[in-house]
């Protein structure tokens, strides 16, 4: 239980990809961590992934603050698209990002990144289809299944969700 006395948020938006919510979710919480699922300032309190899988949120992102949280994971699917159109929401991830929290983000969810203005001299990685937008916001893309900068974690798809969920946990236990 590395993760006793942590506070995890957990961002939700419709078209989440399923295991890319799910898998850091459980994980945090077989750790000892406090998840938190999060929504946008508009969102319903369900949402549903791409493939229709529903989650019952915990709270929307205007009744947190960035302060009480020790880490951030935003998973993909199309959920990033929707999740940055929300000024809260990306001012969380910022937030989070320049308090020294963990920043977790896959394979779209590069998109939240950039939109955050955390990727200027990072290196990271992401589903390929979005290199070049991570790129354009000032970051080094490599082709590895994790990277780690610092405090931002950054994977590519559902296949990298074991080495992604180590190193989540990893860093987090540090801080």
């Amino acid at each position: 239980m590395r993760l006793q006395g942590k506070k995890a948020a957990v961002l939700a938006a419709n078209d989440y990809e399923d295991p890319e919510l799910w898998y850091p979710y459980y994980r945090l919480k077989e750790e000892g961590a406090e998840v938190l699922l999060i929504g946008t300032s508009t969102s319903a309190d369900v949402l549903h992934s791409k493939y229709g899988f529903p989650v019952q949120i915990d709270c929307r992102v205007d009744e947190v603050s960035a302060a009480d949280f020790d880490a951030v994971i935003i998973p993909g699917g199309w959920a990033p698209d929707r999740m940055r159109r929300c000024p809260m929401t990306v001012a969380f991830v910022r937030d989070v990002f320049k308090r020294g929290g963990v920043v977790a983000a896959i394979c779209h969810a590069g998109w939240m990144l950039a939109s955050a203005d955390v990727l200027r001299g990072k290196t990271v990685t992401s589903i390929p289809a979005i290199r070049v937008d991570m790129e354009n916001a000032g970051a080094k893309w490599v082709d590895k299944e994790v990277v780690v900068d610092g405090t931002l974690v950054t994977s590519r798809l559902p296949g990298d969700l074991p080495a992604y969920g180590r190193e989540i946990v990893t860093v987090m236990a540090k801080g």
